[in-house]
């Protein structure tokens, strides 16, 4: 490296150094045959990769990655991949959500202590895309990112069929007997057709629109699908445009910015996107340094009408969202009606309003206009009362209309295996007005805040028709799912909170209109209930990093991050390692 390249460059500080290090540095690199002049002062570029054949959906980043390094080097950028920690929502027990913060500091701590000037972060799979943008904004650098995208869509007996959410409905339908295992075994090889994340609005889209909404991913990156070559000529363009980045030093902090945020809210209530969302976005702008609240999302999304007619809300799925034109047609519709910061800097370093002003529809039928919604005033709700003082949410375009507003007795589930050593019980005291409630599930208690709070239903309802219910918890749902489903409550009930001190046949009131959920129980009475509650053991909490994670987690309302990791240390690194 010269003296003369661009002083910003971080990597200059290994590579420009012509001493006893700077040989040290460049010496072991050049094992793979790497001539002079790949030091002269080009920017170094990783490539953060979370591929893994554990991770089903990030099963093809390596051609991914390939078309990003094709981009790198056509702009005259030095690509280095490196690998992190892949986060599998199919695989990994207890819940991926356990690992996302330890996933985090893996990309924080490689982007800070290696010789890179920028990075193209490569996401797919549920909690690898906060992951990465976490990390990545605790150290400041040159990002953009590319979401793997979506698998082609499922499809069964003339039917298309979307992960996630079908899973859910046929496994009820199997267990209320109206399909037999062999057709269940036919649905299950017939959904997952080619490489890619849910192709539903599950999580692993739903971050993929914030990554496109927030300005850090290229226009598209939203819903390409994961096999269409689009997809690779994208990843090719974000390697291209990374090196650009660098030497405009447009660094994370940016593009996310406070506007930024705004945006993306709006938007998730727009595609009715997955209650994820929530707690993702809350622990990103943690480490970004934006101030954001759970009452940001209730303010400026409750009453944003959800324009997408894709499943778990509606009908369609990822593919379709892509050929009616993506995600640049509801921004553009967003932004003409004043909903989002058209001006917003984003990673191609043009305006979001400028990206999205070509924008068309293909097919409303998928994509709403604005004035004829497919759900009006559809967006996340936050719910308070005793029963939640720090907050819970419901996502009301998955639920039941009839359910929005309800009083009923609570049937309590002590924890995830009384629920599933009880459910299928002919015998259990519940019918459809109960009100189902799951304890001990948030981010101390399972650990990890696992998906379980959309409870499967009893048989003995389904056999009856019953398809939803109100059901409770400090827990969240998978972004594919569904139901009249209350999530996040804060404090869990591991921490104490009031949660812990529901009972059978204690009456609860959902009112979603009054943004309320209120137990039925006198403030004495819970008082004396407090006196004699004692929290149960934590599993695996007491070593290694799950002690680690439960002695440091914050509540949902707060992100769930860890305590410490809060905020941002920059990329300088002053020692060297000899």
């Amino acid at each position: 490296m010269t003296d003369d390249a661009p002083p910003k460059l971080r990597s200059r500080a290994w590579f420009a150094r012509q001493d006893k290090m700077g040989f040290y540095y460049r010496s072991w690199l050049r094992n793979r045959g790497l001539p002079n002049d790949q030091f002269d002062g080009r920017p170094v570029i990783g490539i953060c990769n979370t591929w893994s054949e554990l991770t089903p959906c990030n099963g093809h980043f390596r051609t991914v990655a390939e078309h990003v390094r094709y981009g790198i080097l056509e702009a005259g950028g030095y690509p280095l991949e490196f690998p992190v920690m892949s986060l599998g929502e199919t695989q990994l027990r207890p819940t991926a959500m356990l690992y996302r913060n330890l996933a985090s500091m893996d990309v924080e701590e490689a982007l800070r202590a290696n010789p890179l000037d920028g990075v193209v972060l490569l996401m797919g799979c549920d909690k690898t895309t906060p992951a990465l943008l976490m990390g990545a904004s605790s150290v400041d650098l040159p990002t953009i990112g590319v979401s793997g995208g979506p698998m082609l869509n499922g499809h069964y007996r003339g039917q298309k069929i979307g992960s996630g959410t079908n899973t859910i409905s046929m496994s009820e339908q199997l267990r209320a007997g109206e399909i037999t295992l062999r057709e269940f075994h036919e649905a299950e090889s017939a959904m997952s057709r080619s490489a890619g994340s849910c192709m539903t609005m599950g999580t692993a889209s739903t971050m993929a629109c914030m990554v496109e909404a927030l300005g850090v991913g290229l226009p598209g990156n939203a819903a390409i699908p994961a096999v269409d070559a689009r997809r690779n000529e994208l990843a090719r363009l974000a390697g291209r445009r990374i090196v650009d980045m660098v030497k405009e030093d447009l660094r994370l902090t940016k593009i996310l910015t406070r506007e930024a945020f705004e945006n993306a809210i709006r938007t998730l209530a727009a595609i009715g996107g997955s209650t994820n969302a929530v707690v993702h976005l809350l622990a990103i702008a943690g480490r970004i340094g934006v101030k954001l609240t759970l009452e940001d999302f209730d303010r400026l999304a409750s009453e944003v009408n959800c324009l997408v007619n894709l499943r778990p809300s509606g009908e369609h799925l990822m593919e379709d969202f892509y050929y009616a034109g993506g995600l640049p047609v509801v921004l553009k519709d967003l932004v003409e009606r004043g909903l989002l910061h058209g001006d917003a800097l984003t990673a191609n370093g043009r305006s979001l309003a400028e990206n999205v002003a070509d924008a068309q529809c293909w097919n409303r039928d998928v994509i709403h206009a604005y004035d004829a919604p497919f759900k009006p005033q559809a967006g996340i709700a936050v719910l308070r009362g005793n029963l939640c003082p720090d907050g819970a949410v419901i996502k009301p375009s998955a639920a039941s209309p009839h359910l929005l507003r309800h009083t009923g007795r609570a049937v309590v589930f002590e924890s995830i295996e009384d629920l599933h050593a009880r459910i299928n019980d002919e015998d259990l005291d519940i019918d459809e007005s109960c009100v189902m409630v799951l304890k001990y599930c948030g981010p101390k208690g399972y650990p990890g805040m696992a998906e379980v709070g959309n409870m499967p239903l009893p048989p003995k309802l389904l056999r009856k028709g019953v398809r939803d219910m109100i059901r409770i918890s400090d827990a969240r749902m998978s972004g594919t799912a569904y139901g009249t489903v209350v999530l996040h409550v804060a404090p869990e009930a591991m921490a104490g909170g009031n949660l812990a001190l529901v009972r059978n046949g204690d009456m609860i009131t959902l009112d979603v209109p009054a943004r309320s959920l209120h137990l039925h129980v006198e403030e004495a009475e819970l008082a004396a209930r407090r006196a004699v509650w004692t929290p149960p053991p934590i599993p695996l909490a007491e070593r290694g990093y799950t002690k680690m994670y439960v002695d440091h987690v914050l509540q949902a309302d707060k992100g769930v991050d860890l305590d410490f990791l809060q905020g941002s240390s920059g990329s300088p690194v002053a020692r060297d390692n000899h």
